[in-house]
């Protein structure tokens, strides 16, 4: 085999330039092999950088998943009926209580909260209830309370069949209900806040 075909043999093999000295009968490479561990480990260093990018990305589809479960838990928290999405029938929760009476809200005035739209008369209603949501809206989302003592899951309410006990608000399906649940007084509050988990949770399913 003559020396010009080893060295070309040697190139493709080595994937390099190499050199021939006649003078002294070696090889001598001109390039070094592209073998080296810093090579190796920069190949690493990237895989690495993907399997955490995957790994991100995976860890942030899960959580708004949560996110997104909790919203819509939440959201069934709050009766908005079988139709729509506007709680207390548009009426103004804040009403109640500032004008001792059932005033029908605007959309002119609306407010998401808890995945429902909360509708109020006036714009100064809708800032005190984003103010502080929990202290206007209705006891057990919304739903007829005496349903909610004896456990079950009224819909249907009247929004004009309400009452204010201790600062809260109650609604209920008829004015006869609201009657039934104010005569019962504090045991029956007791009774509904009682069974409010269990019905809370057969919303969500």
């Amino acid at each position: 085999m003559t020396r010009a075909l080893a060295m070309s043999r040697l190139h493709r093999g080595l994937g390099t330039s190499a050199l021939w000295d006649p003078k002294c009968d070696r090889v001598f490479l001109a390039e070094p092999l592209d073998i080296s561990v810093e090579n190796a480990m920069t190949q690493i260093k990237i895989d690495g950088r993907l399997a955490r990018a995957w790994i991100l990305a995976l860890a942030l589809i899960f959580f708004a998943a949560l996110a997104g479960q909790a919203t819509s838990t939440r959201a069934a928290e709050v009766n908005t009926g079988y139709f729509g999405n506007v709680a207390i029938m548009g009426y103004d929760p804040v009403a109640y209580f500032t004008m001792n009476d059932a005033v029908k809200g605007s959309e002119d005035h609306a407010f998401e909260w808890l995945g429902a739209t909360w509708l109020f008369a006036n714009e100064e209603h809708r800032q005190t209830f984003t103010a502080s949501p929990i202290k206007y809206a209705p006891q057990y989302g919304g739903l007829c309370s005496l349903g909610v003592a004896y456990g079950e899951v009224t819909r249907d309410i009247d929004p004009e069949a309400w009452g204010i006990i201790k600062g809260k608000l109650y609604l209920n399906y008829s004015k006869g209900g609201m009657g039934d649940f104010t005569e019962g007084g504090d045991s029956m509050i007791a009774r509904a806040d009682a069974k409010w988990p269990k019905v809370k949770d057969r919303l969500a399913q």
